[in-house]
């Protein structure tokens, strides 16, 4: 294994600099949102630019230690690329599936039981991002609105499938709360006007169909806070407090329409009432009274991915699920995700989907399908796809792997690939540009692993990945 003189001093700054490469190098096409029917979507046309963080620099200064990414750079020897890699995890004893690809050629230079099905935990998340960026668009909105009931003095909230509403004002710059149940409220009461007489707050949470718990979901997940009942609409990603942990509420939705009626009762003053409860019902073709607008998509799924947000991944694959044409369902967000593992990958060979999380340990995908997914985004012919890398966990700074790659690590801020956790699994999929500015993309998935290995297989792992970083391998 070959390494770049001062690689390790310069990582994390690296690190951003060649997702910025990939990303620049692989983009090219043309977006066309996708049709949707009713007023649940919204979809803003991007605007061509080039952001400040990818004008040309001031300063010749070269970054020390750094290799760009090159056309030109030498594939890596599959022999010597394979002595490093088994330098790391070990001997084959069963316990790692791993597949290392060309991210040029998508030639298999590595491969450890690749063509055999494992389970993912998050690493799944990468084709439900595939997914609903193929079948929404990166640039499509959620809307959350309010009509009038058909009774008297009723008002209807409508859940259009945006879980990261926010308890207050909205927030233009945020992704979490940049619709704000506050600000619906303020401008329900101006459309309402004058009140007379008692408001009553009715929830329409009828987008999504079936099940809300996946029956493969353990209950002590839920019970945990890993999940909880899928609905289309909710606070802070189902949580008490952006990025909160432990428990969820046990009703999301009716939760957002409790703090909707509060903000309603604020917002038209003491001279109005407000009913206490709230009953669920079906929305007539009434005109919008009020709606707030979710950030895009490709901003909640780079918050999905960094954060690996069960909740979040599960409403997002309903939701395109629908757009297809498909239930906005359990079934309906496997179907969808079939379809575009065929669609990206060509085979759908030894891949059981029970959810759309990872967090059903029956999930079975090969790493080498996983990796393929990270090609397609990163080199793939859909534009539409690189919008998920920037949601990537980059090692040691963001995330999921802000914690792993300690100081010294020769990985950290050179890998950036999304994680993958269940008791008995640990995953990691992603990409990085070795010392000689050759992409590569990977999928490394143990199963199997007693408690007291974790720590240590979880090294192995972070280890492999950190000789990819590094290697020549000639």
């Amino acid at each position: 294994m070959s390494k770049s003189p001062g690689r390790a001093q310069n990582a994390v700054t690296w690190g951003l600099v060649t997702a910025l490469l990939v990303i620049v190098a692989a983009v090219g096409g043309a977006y066309m949102a996708p049709m949707f029917p009713g007023p649940l979507l919204t979809h803003t046309a991007p605007t061509p630019s080039t952001p400040a963080w990818l004008q040309a620099p001031s300063s010749a200064a070269p970054l020390k230690g750094a290799t760009p990414l090159s056309d030109n750079a030498p594939t890596p020897e599959t022999a010597a690329l394979a002595k490093s890699i088994d330098a790391q995890l070990g001997p084959d004893d069963g316990t790692f599936g791993a597949a290392v690809l060309d991210g040029e050629s998508g030639q298999t230079l590595y491969s450890r039981e690749g063509a055999v099905s494992v389970s993912p935990a998050s690493n799944l998340k990468l084709l439900t991002a595939a997914a609903a960026l193929t079948t929404l668009g990166p640039d499509t909105a959620f809307r959350t609105r309010t009509i009038r009931g058909s009774a008297p003095g009723s008002v209807v909230l409508v859940a259009g499938g945006d879980v990261f509403l926010g308890n207050g004002d909205s927030s233009p710059d945020a992704v979490v709360g940049r619709a704000g149940i506050a600000t619906l409220a303020k401008q329900t009461a101006a459309a309402l006007g004058p009140v007379n007489g008692p408001v009553a707050v009715q929830l329409d949470d009828s987008l999504f169909t079936g099940p809300s718990l996946n029956p493969a979901w353990a209950s002590e997940d839920v019970a945990a806070g890993e999940i909880a009942p899928i609905a289309p609409i909710a606070l802070n990603v189902a949580r008490a407090q952006p990025g909160a942990g432990g428990s969820r509420p046990v009703d999301p939705a009716m939760a957002a329409a409790s703090a909707f009626r509060d903000a309603l009762a604020a917002a038209l003053g003491p001279g109005a009432t407000v009913s206490g409860g709230i009953s669920r019902g079906t929305a007539g073709e009434g005109a919008d009274l009020a709606s707030v607008t979710s950030a895009p998509l490709a901003d909640q799924l780079a918050y999905t991915l960094r954060e690996s947000d069960n909740y979040a991944a599960e409403t997002l694959a309903r939701l395109a699920a629908a757009a297809s044409g498909r239930p906005a369902s359990i079934d309906g967000a496997r179907a969808l995700l079939l379809d575009t593992a065929q669609r990206l990958l060509g085979s759908t060979t030894g891949l059981v989907l029970d959810d759309a999380c990872g967090l059903a340990i029956r999930n079975r995908i090969q790493p080498q399908q996983l990796a393929g997914i990270v090609r397609a985004m990163t080199t793939g012919n859909d534009p539409r796809l690189r919008r998920a890398l920037a949601g990537l966990p980059v090692a040691g700074l963001t995330g999921t792997l802000a914690s792993r790659y300690g100081q010294g690590s020769p990985g950290a801020g050179f890998v950036r690939a999304k994680t993958g956790t269940l008791l008995t699994v640990i995953g990691l999929s992603g990409y990085v540009v070795d010392a000689d500015g050759r992409l590569l993309v990977f999928s490394i998935v143990a199963n199997g692993l007693p408690s007291a290995a974790r720590t240590s297989v979880t090294a192995q792992i972070d280890a492999a990945a950190s000789t990819l970083a590094g290697c020549g391998c000639r």
